[in-house]
């Protein structure tokens, strides 16, 4: 997945989490470890396999 396929995700991601954050069903301490969670499994090899998985996600919604 190239940086500029992942931005919108990130957004969109982001608005979750800030929106999770405003309404108290997450303390913002939760958020920033769901955030770091998310980095350092990122550079791991699982992070490859995440992103395989939503690819194939994404090319099922686009695929006509």
């Amino acid at each position: 997945m190239s940086a500029s396929a992942a931005m919108p995700l990130v957004v969109v991601f982001g608005i979750i989490s800030v929106l999770l954050v405003r309404s108290r069903d997450v303390n913002a301490w939760e958020a920033v470890m769901i955030g770091l969670f998310g980095f350092y499994t990122a550079l791991t090899p699982i992070g490859w396999a995440v992103m395989g998985v939503v690819n194939w996600v994404l090319s099922g919604f686009t695929h006509t």
